[in-house]
């Protein structure tokens, strides 16, 4: 009987025509789970903004980026600076009450349980860029170089990472060491911006650089409210250009400026030393949310200047069409 089977040859073509049906089909593949990702981004973007606005309805004001006084300031104000940030106090609008039932918000950061600093949630991450189970940085002493007179040796201490931050402004302020920088409490022109605070017993109370609906003058459809933070590829779950988002020892942790000199990352391979810039891993756009609710894919070639209208809530230079 003739021996049955494949022929050298035949196996060598056919092996050929599947690597290139698998060529082929791979980069639908892909677009197609980075489209998923970039879905799930979007609504965790929603949820962030609509529990943003959801505090702003119960409080009476948006949530503070983080406290710290200005150089200078009176006792009864200087208190705070290593208190949590903002995405500590919308929890409760995420259906984390418990989770925020764990912080209080008068005590440093670093005095909290590490397994509370270190928990993270899945709304405050990017698919594309990370998971819940590697979302964190441990404690780490490393040299700082920074514009805001904190520069030398820093303790980062452990902490979940996060990939999203409220809207501090744009660079107009100034970062030059002065008292009037954008960085100090209540010098941000965006909406999620540093404050300072009444002190009792050296702990802060209630904060005064409250921003309002009414003072979004250029209207909340018109102004970013929160959106994707730039990090490095390389750089991912490294103090300081990535730092944990429960953590107001430093602005640019949970909150980010756009505008004139301070551009969209363009990739996720940028490099930007000041650790100012919004920006994604996903080609070509990043993602925002907007005072009224809506979130937005913004191009990362859009223009610097037009950045900064919808950073500033109140320059009166409303931008449409974006």
């Amino acid at each position: 009987m003739p021996r049955r089977g494949f022929t050298t040859i035949e196996l060598l073509v056919t092996i050929a025509i599947i690597s290139v049906l698998m060529a082929l089909i791979l980069p639908a593949v892909q677009q197609a789970r980075e489209a998923a990702r970039r879905t799930q981004c979007k609504n965790n973007l929603k949820q962030i903004a609509l529990a943003t606005i959801q505090f702003h309805d119960n409080i009476g004001s948006f949530p503070p980026g983080r406290i710290i006084p200005r150089p200078g300031d009176p006792q009864e104000l200087s208190c705070g600076r290593d208190t949590p940030s903002w995405l500590v106090r919308i929890l409760p609008y995420l259906e984390q009450g418990n989770f925020a039932d764990d912080w209080d918000m008068r005590e440093n950061f670093q005095d909290h349980p590490e397994e509370v600093r270190t928990r993270a949630i899945s709304t405050y991450l990017c698919p594309s860029r990370r998971s819940a189970s590697t979302a964190k940085i441990p404690t780490v002493t490393v040299e700082f170089t920074a514009s805001c007179g904190c520069s030398g040796p820093q303790t980062f201490f452990s902490g979940a990472t996060g990939d999203y931050g409220g809207n501090h402004g744009d660079l107009s302020p100034g970062a030059i060491g002065f008292t009037s920088d954008f960085y100090w409490g209540g010098n941000g022109n965006g909406v999620i911006i540093s404050s300072r605070s009444f002190c009792v017993a050296g702990q802060p109370r209630d904060w005064i650089d409250k921003i309002r609906n009414r003072d979004i003058t250029d209207g909340s459809s018109n102004t970013i409210l929160a959106g994707e933070m730039h990090v490095n590829a390389q750089k991912i779950n490294q103090a300081p250009d990535d730092g944990t988002i429960y953590s107001g020892w430093h602005f640019s942790f949970s909150t980010r400026i756009g505008g004139v000199h301070v551009p969209l990352a363009p990739n996720k391979d940028y490099v930007d030393t000041r650790l100012y810039s919004f920006g994604s891993w996903h080609p070509g756009v990043c993602q925002f949310g907007f005072a009224d609710g809506s979130v937005h894919a913004l191009s990362t070639s859009i223009d610097e200047e037009i950045l900064g209208y919808l950073c500033v809530r109140n320059d009166n230079e409303v931008t449409s069409g974006f």
